[in-house]
Formats: C-alpha cells, sequence, structure tokens
C-alpha cells in the first residue's frame, strides 16, 4: 500500500483520489483517507471517491458473468479462474443471504459496511452472480457505497481511520 501511495503522492489530490477509488482493493476505504491527508476538503474527497468507486459497477455488473465464463474457457487461466470464483462465491454467501433476506436493500447494507471486501467491486460482483438486474443493482451499491464513505470520512476526521506512515 505503501509503495501505491508514494505513487499517487505525485499527482493532483483529485486525481489521486479518482485513481485509488477506482481500485478494487482501495476503493473509497482508502481514497477518502488519502484525501484528506493530502488536504482535500473531506467532502470532496467523499464525492471523488464515491465517483470513482461506482465507475467499474456497470462494467462488473454487466460484463462479470460473461467475462468469468470466456476466461474459464482458456485452459492456463481455468485454476486461476476457479480460485477467484471460490472467493467470489464465499463472499456472495455474505451479501447474497443480505441480498435474500433484504432485496436490493441487503446489497446497499453489504456495501455500506465500511471494511475490506464488502465494496463496491464485491456488490457488484455479488449481485452479477445472483443474476440481480443491473440498473437496480447499481443504485443499491451506490447507496451503500455513499453510506461507506460517510462513515470513513467520519472516521479519518476523528482519527480514527488513517493510513501509519504516510505522508
Amino acid at each position: 500500500m505503501d509503495a501505491l501511495l508514494d505513487w499517487v503522492r505525485g499527482l493532483r489530490p483529485e486525481t489521486a483520489v479518482l485513481v485509488l477509488a477506482v481500485l478494487p482493493v482501495v476503493e473509497l476505504r482508502g481514497a477518502i483517507p488519502a484525501g484528506m491527508l493530502l488536504g482535500m476538503n473531506p467532502w470532496a474527497a467523499w464525492g471523488l471517491a464515491l465517483l470513482g468507486s461506482s465507475l467499474p459497477v456497470p462494467l462488473v455488473l454487466w460484463l462479470g458473468r460473461p467475462v468469468a465464463r470466456a476466461l474459464k474457457a482458456v485452459p492456463g487461466l481455468r485454476r486461476i479462474v476457479a480460485r477467484g470464483r471460490a472467493w467470489a462465491v464465499g463472499r456472495a454467501r455474505g451479501g447474497g443471504r443480505m441480498l435474500e433476506r433484504w432485496g436490493l436493500l441487503g446489497l446497499a447494507l453489504f456495501v455500506a459496511v465500511p471494511l475490506p471486501t464488502t465494496g463496491a467491486w464485491t456488490g457488484a460482483l455479488v449481485a452479477a452472480l445472483l443474476g440481480v438486474r443491473p440498473w437496480p443493482a447499481f443504485f443499491a451499491i451506490a447507496a451503500g457505497s455513499a453510506a461507506a464513505g460517510l462513515a470513513v470520512m467520519l472516521l479519518t476526521w476523528l482519527g480514527v481511520w488513517t493510513f501509519e506512515r504516510w505522508p
């Protein structure tokens, strides 16, 4: 993570937040604190991080299943796809239970938990694997991301959610 943060240090803060938020591991949970550390207004960091984390969601919702099927057909990638699918199915069980119980609200709540592997990328993958219609899923994921972003922004402002070494 430190190498990634050192790389974005050379970018404008707004660009850094947007780039970090698009990345599947970082998403807005890392982009908001980075933006605040770079001196951005917390609301601006939240808005750009929300935008960035929402950008890949339609791609995952519409292309998740077809891409996995296509990659699975390639002999050298079959094992990698199987491992990735096993991980996704494990995450989908948690999100899937919430989705089955509460529908789209459950998907939004799953994404709203500000912990690793419960963000927009995973929420979109869960929705795609479970066959949720893309547009309703997109709006549920965006709502969950907005809530998670507010929690991260507040926790960062309070000094609870921080990077240890950077800047």
